[in-house]
């Protein structure tokens, strides 16, 4: 249980540093439903993991204004990703794979119906550009992001 509440402290952690980082521009690709879409790494040394990640898989890396505790990845001029900094020891679970959906209200409803958890506050749309966003564990606790390059509409109200 232990793990579970620090999985979804770390992700709502993650996500809060995209709400608060720069406005996007862009949506990320239209990669198609089930394929992955979106990745956070968490690191507690920004500039070890960039040099390491980088000459690893040849990535780049823009920085992502307002802070310097977090960069954008960026493979064969596309943002993928992103690399950002987390106080304290960094667990195998640290980090989260976006996998795109048509619909992340609905997929958050079969991950109940399957048995999994949707984390607190999910899934909402992204502040800084088209989409939504889930989040849940599998019924085992694993962590999974969702994305949708659709935002959520709101649900309107029924008139008597």
């Amino acid at each position: 249980m232990r793990n579970v509440i620090f999985v979804l402290a770390a992700a709502i952690s993650l996500v809060s540093g995209l709400a608060q980082a720069a406005p996007r521009k862009h949506a990320p690709a239209d990669v198609g439903s089930g394929r992955i879409a979106w990745f956070d790494i968490t690191t507690s040394d920004l500039s070890k993991s960039k040099e390491f990640d980088g000459k690893l898989f040849d990535w780049t890396f823009t920085p992502i204004e307002g802070t310097d505790r977090a960069a954008q990845i960026v493979a064969r001029g596309t943002e993928i990703g992103s690399l950002r900094v987390r106080e304290g020891k960094i667990s195998p679970f640290n980090g989260v794979v976006y996998v795109q959906v048509a619909d992340v209200q609905a997929r958050c409803k079969t991950v109940i119906e399957l048995g999994g958890t949707v984390a607190p506050g999910f899934p909402f749309n992204l502040p800084d550009r088209p989409g939504a966003i889930g989040l849940a564990l599998d019924p085992v606790g694993h962590p999974i992001g969702m994305y949708s390059r659709t935002a959520i509409r709101a649900e309107k109200s029924q008139s008597k």
